[in-house]
Formats: C-alpha cells, sequence, structure tokens
C-alpha cells in the first residue's frame, strides 16, 4: 500500500487528527484532486505542536479565521514567547545571528521585537509588505525563532505542568517512528513536508542512524536554505554531499512561493544539499493567493505542488 507521511510546520496547531483531516481536505480540493482514501493510500501526521505548546488550537480555527496565520500567532495563540535561554556563548552567537537574520532587536526591557527599520533581506523586512497586525507579525518572528532554536539546540521544555521535553530527541523519535511504521505498510512511501517541518524531516533523514528508507521527499516553505540552520546540521550536512542519499531512494522535490517570506532568504536548496557535488534536488515555485503565502493549505491547493504530490504518489493524473 502507497503511504504518505506528513509533518506540519512552525506555531500551533489544532489536534493531530484535525491537522492531519486538514491537509487531506486541501489536498482533495485542490488543482489537481487527491482523494488520498479512494486512491487507497494510507497516511499520518508527525504532529509535534503539543512539544512546544501547552493545548492545541480549536478544531475548526483555520476556517473560521480564514488565514491560518491569523490563529497561529494571533494574540490569543497560546503563551508568551520570549527569547531562548543560551547555555554558552556558541549559542549565544548562534541565537544573536538569527534574530539578526530575522530582523529583531532588543526593546527596553530587552524583549525582541521587530527592528523599527529592518534591513533588506531579514524576514522583518519581508513582513513589512504584507499588511497584517503588527503584534501578528512579531510573534510569528518570535515563534520562528523559538520553535527552531528548540529543535537545533535540543533544548529541555516544559509545554504545560509534569510534562517536560528535550524538544529534538522527543520529535526525531515521533519522526523515526511514523517511518517505521509507514515502511510497514510494503509499498511506496512519500514524506511531505512543510516549513519547521522540513528542518526535522531533512536532520532525521541526514542524520539519524536507522532512519527508515523513503521513495520520495517534498520540502514545501522551507527554511532550510537559510545558514544559520546549516550550520546545526553539521558535520552530516556539507553543501557538496547534502543530499541524504542514504534515506531517500528518489526524488526531492522543493516548493516555495517567491512571496512567501520563510523560504524567501534563500528558496533555492539545490545548490546547498548537493548529491557528490552534482544538483540534483529539484527546486520550483508556486504562487498561493491572498496575503499570508505560507499557509500549508494553500501550497497543497495549487496545480504545481499537487500534480508533483500526485507524481510522486503514482497517481496518474
Amino acid at each position: 500500500m502507497t503511504h504518505v507521511t506528513f509533518i506540519h510546520g512552525i506555531a500551533n496547531k489544532p489536534s493531530s487528527a484535525e491537522t492531519l483531516r486538514v491537509w487531506k481536505a486541501a489536498l482533495a480540493k485542490a488543482a489537481v484532486p487527491i482523494d488520498l482514501g479512494a486512491e487507497g493510500i494510507s497516511s499520518e501526521m508527525v504532529y509535534w505542536a503539543d512539544v512546544l505548546y501547552e493545548a492545541p488550537l480549536p478544531d475548526g480555527s483555520y476556517e473560521a479565521a480564514g488565514e491560518d496565520i491569523l490563529v497561529e500567532a494571533g494574540e490569543g495563540a497560546g503563551e508568551r514567547v520570549g527569547t531562548p535561554d543560551a547555555d554558552n556563548a556558541t549559542e549565544a552567537a548562534w541565537i544573536a545571528a538569527l534574530e539578526q537574520r530575522l530582523g529583531l532587536e532588543a526593546g527596553e526591557a530587552g524583549e525582541m521585537r521587530i527592528a523599527e527599520a529592518p534591513a533588506e533581506g531579514t524576514l522583518s523586512a519581508e513582513l513589512e509588505r504584507i499588511p497584517l497586525p503588527g503584534p501578528v507579525k512579531d510573534k510569528l518572528l518570535k515563534i520562528f525563532l523559538r520553535d527552531v532554536h528548540h529543535y537545533l539546540f535540543n533544548a529541555t521544555h516544559s509545554p504545560r505542568p509534569g510534562v517536560t521535553y528535550k524538544v529534538q530527541d522527543e520529535i526525531r523519535t515521533r519522526f523515526v517512528a511514523a517511518l517505521q511504521r509507514g515502511a510497514a505498510k510494503g509499498g511506496r512511501h512519500v514524506v511531505i513536508s512543510h516549513s519547521m517541518g522540513t528542518v526535522i524531516a531533512y536532520d532525521c533523514l541526514k542524520r539519524v542512524a536507522g532512519c527508515p528508507r523513503v521513495d520520495a521527499f517534498m520540502t514545501i516553505a522551507s527554511p532550510l536554505g537559510i545558514d544559520e540552520v546549516q550550520d546545526r546540521l553539521r558535520p552530516e550536512w556539507t553543501r557538496d554531499d547534502g543530499f541524504p542519499s542514504a534515506t531517500v531512494a528518489g526524488d526531492w522535490l522543493n516548493y516555495f512561493d517567491k512571496l512567501d517570506p520563510v523560504p524567501r532568504l534563500d528558496p533555492y536548496l539545490a545548490n546547498d544539499f548537493r548529491r557528490a557535488s552534482k544538483m540534483v534536488v529539484e527546486d520550483a515555485s508556486q504562487s498561493n493567493s491572498g496575503l499570508w503565502r505560507h499557509s500549508i493549505t494553500k501550497y497543497l491547493a495549487g496545480k504545481p505542488v499537487s500534480a508533483a504530490i500526485s507524481r510522486l504518489l503514482g497517481i496518474t493524473v
């Protein structure tokens, strides 16, 4: 049986079952419709929002808001997100470098905020072009910094009383276990990842011993092109041998919207994730609608992405 493993991106999410439903519904209504159930294709969502957030967003909240960013990074979306703590000088320097890359600066009380005049080429500058509420943009940047940091540095985090995780350890365990369940299906197996989920999926496929092999890998709206992210994937990652050849048997397709602020800092991955010095990742763009181009439902519904997924899953269009 063909199987697809999904993994979601930054910020809080509805429940695991609801998040999977939303993704499958977007595919079913896509420009190239894919009804996974009708095609006999099984699927699973690698859900990790609960590792960082106290409680899931309400089911149906995406549909109610119209733009998922208003829910995920709205002022009422979860607890206060502050600057990550550093355990050593190396970690502090990494946090400072990513803050600069994002266009954040310290306020009067030491709290990070969007710079008043963010430099070109920063995520803040890209967000300035999107007419969303300032608090939403501010919180999005802090969420991005916190989520990426906690995963890449394996931070200890307690999202709710009585529960503490080593973030990278816990999420790696969940992802690898999901791949093992997918492999047990015995058929074609494809990984489709979004946003921060692309970093998690790549990290496991490239850097975790014993990670199951998959047939194809898709990254959507990925921040893997950011230097600070790549620095934390060493020594297994190198620019000339970054492709996870041991675990990805076939294609790696990378999709981005040119107006999506998250991958816009460096959307092209082929030059940074080569196989034996050759560029083999297929980079391609898709134009989404509306203000918030980072939305996974918009990517899945678009013709380039849905057509590519059909191809990867072996569905005749």
